[in-house]
């Protein structure tokens, strides 16, 4: 009897999933803010931001009647000086994705965030070599919770997606994947909507269910 890995790909989401960018991001729009005149509370636009970037920067520019332009090329240009230091890698991304790629397996990316940024990322850490391929907004897909993107992975490298999971930390990320056919993880503590096939609050818990779940008989 054989021995086959149950997950072969993991699909990660960025911000919020392999990267903790959430105090960058609202120290970024809370300068944007400041910039007005104003001060916004850190807990409401975590909040915020862990919606969509679109849903915050229009509830805050409605909440204090600013240019939502205005605060958008603020908010980016504090964001883009953002120190990759500051937005660390969560706490096993290194132990999975190496895991994964040590049983023949591969990793890769699917993200709102633009090609540079991420690349600069994920060479700051020193990820880049874990990451088979990306999808990024300089891709030509509609945003998630569209499948689209998700599916060009799955097409271009001939994956089941049966044994690929998508790892992200809000709904439109569990959408994009249960809507392309993979298995989907929750990574976090937040309310959400859309159900996961596994709820994690750590990623040493999505090591351990990988660990327990690398051979199944066939």
């Amino acid at each position: 009897m054989g021995r086959s890995r149950l997950i072969e790909a993991l699909i990660w989401d960025a911000g919020g999933t392999l990267f903790d960018t959430y105090p960058a991001v609202v120290a970024a729009c809370r300068s944007a803010v400041a910039s007005f005149g104003a001060t916004a509370p850190s807990d409401w636009l975590m909040g915020l931001f862990r919606q969509t970037t679109d849903v915050a920067l229009r509830t805050v520019a409605a909440a204090y009647e600013v240019d939502l332009e205005s605060l958008t090329k603020r908010f980016r240009s504090a964001y883009d000086a953002s120190e990759a230091a500051l937005q660390p890698p969560f706490p096993y991304v290194r132990e999975v994705c190496a895991h994964v790629v040590g049983l023949g397996g591969s990793n890769f990316v699917v993200t709102h965030r633009g090609r540079a940024s991420l690349d600069s990322l994920l060479a700051a850490h020193d990820l880049s070599e874990l990451f088979r391929d990306v999808v990024t907004s300089d891709d030509p897909y509609p945003r998630k919770p569209d499948p689209a993107s998700i599916r060009a992975v799955l097409f271009r490298y001939r994956l089941d997606p049966r044994t690929c999971m998508l790892i992200g930390d809000r709904d439109l990320d569990l959408a994009a994947g249960a809507g392309a056919g993979t298995l989907t993880c929750f990574f976090g503590r937040e309310a959400h909507t859309t159900s996961a096939d596994l709820e994690v609050s750590g990623l040493d818990e999505l090591l351990a269910w990988l660990q327990a779940h690398d051979g199944v008989s066939s």
